[in-house]
Formats: C-alpha cells, sequence, structure tokens
C-alpha cells in the first residue's frame, strides 16, 4: 500500500485529497506547511510527496531542496496556483517530478501520482562509473551533480544532471526527446518541451570549453551528446 506525504497549508483542501487517497488505498500523511511535512519525511520516508508549492514557514520549492540533498529518487508532485514558465522550470530544475495545477480534479491527481509511482519502481540501467565519468575533458559525477573541467566545478541542477546522465548513456546514439519527457516531466505536451529546450541549452552552456563535446539535435526525434 503506497505511502503519500501530503503537504498543503488549505486545510479543507488537504482533508478532501488526504480522504479521497485513503478511500482509493493510499496510507497518507499530512502536514499543514513545509516545515512539518520535512519532519514528517525524515521521521518515515514516504513513496512519493505531494505538496503545495505556496506555503508558510517553508515553500514547496525549499522543501524539494532540503528533500533532495538526502534523497534523489523519491517521486515529488507539486501542486500549484502558479502558471508562469519560470516557476515551472524552477520546480523542475529543483527535482521535482510533475506539476498539477489549481484547481485540479481528484481522478487527475490519482492518475499522476500512480504514474509517478510506476516510473520510480522501473528499475535504471546499473552504472558502470560510478564515481565519475568522462565527457571529453570534462568529469561528470551524476550522484553529486558536479561537472569538473580543469580544477573547476559546477554544480547542476537535479534534472541538468539526470538529463545529462541520459545523455551520457546514450552517448553518439540517439536519446529520444519524448522518453525524456516522460521520465523526467511526466508528459510529452508541448509546455514541457519547451522546458526540455532550455535545459539542453544550458547543458550545451556548461560543456562549451570543450568544442569536441556536442549536444546535437536529432529532428523530429531527439538529442544526440557526441563525445
Amino acid at each position: 500500500m503506497p505511502t503519500v506525504l501530503l503537504i498543503e497549508d488549505e486545510p479543507a483542501l488537504g482533508m478532501i485529497v488526504k480522504d479521497s487517497l485513503e478511500v482509493r488505498g493510499f496510507t497518507v500523511r499530512y502536514a499543514a506547511d513545509g516545515v512539518e511535512g520535512l519532519t514528517l519525511f525524515r521521521e518515515e520516508p514516504p513513496d512519493i510527496i505531494v505538496a503545495d508549492v505556496m506555503m508558510p514557514h517553508m515553500d514547496g520549492f525549499s522543501l524539494t531542496q532540503q528533500i533532495r540533498q538526502t534523497d534523489p529518487d523519491v517521486p515529488i508532485l507539486f501542486l500549484t496556483a502558479r502558471s508562469q514558465t519560470a516557476d515551472v522550470v524552477r520546480g523542475f530544475e529543483l527535482g521535482g517530478n510533475d506539476y498539477l495545477k489549481k484547481p485540479f480534479s481528484l481522478d487527475e491527481l490519482i492518475v499522476r501520482i500512480n504514474a509517478l509511482l510506476r516510473r520510480n519502481r522501473t528499475p535504471r540501467p546499473e552504472r558502470a562509473e560510478p564515481d565519475g565519468v568522462r565527457i571529453g575533458r570534462y568529469q561528470f559525477d551524476p550522484p553529486k551533480q558536479k561537472l569538473s573541467l580543469d580544477g573547476s566545478e559546477l554544480l547542476l541542477s537535479h534534472r541538468e544532471a539526470e538529463l545529462l546522465r541520459r545523455l551520457y548513456e546514450q552517448r553518439n546514439q540517439v536519446l529520444e526527446r519524448a522518453v525524456v519527457l516522460l521520465e523526467l516531466w511526466g508528459d510529452d505536451s508541448f509546455f514541457n518541451g519547451r522546458s526540455l529546450d532550455v535545459f539542453i541549452t544550458r547543458l550545451r552552456r556548461h560543456l562549451r570549453d570543450d568544442p569536441r563535446v556536442q549536444i546535437v539535435n536529432v529532428r523530429g526525434i531527439g538529442y544526440k551528446l557526441i563525445v
């Protein structure tokens, strides 16, 4: 029975969501703000976190930053009244896995929760070089999210590191755009596709000091890391 950590500062909405999830077989632990949510997370890590973005004491973005320091894998779904591109991209960049705009239907929330849980249970390929890999002149450490060159280090965001890891694992082959969007963004909508383009541009900028390393577009299919 999956355990959901629900963090929502609107008590009425929180109770409605909690009751609806429990009726459908989930175990729900409820917190009214980010500080309480972080405490519950540390006491007993859940299978998935559903968190409001705008909360007192600690917002959803700050909460995610704290959680990703110790747990890079637990799925995090944001509930948000924000729809600005910059806000959504920031949430993904900090390590969120999906978002649902308020007001939302409970059926859609449950579909998205189940989709994230299924993806999280899918085993990833083992990393042959867990302490770091070479990408041209760069040293890339996926677990620590660090990209190094000639003694200087750059700390990548969670999403940048996950995207670069996938590109590296498929190096010199095409990484399908739709696959990346489903795994990291939750769906392959036009809006999420534009967000992916932003992250590809950032990675190109991070890798620009070695001209032998390129991320090229494969029109209509995806991207290829050439090293």
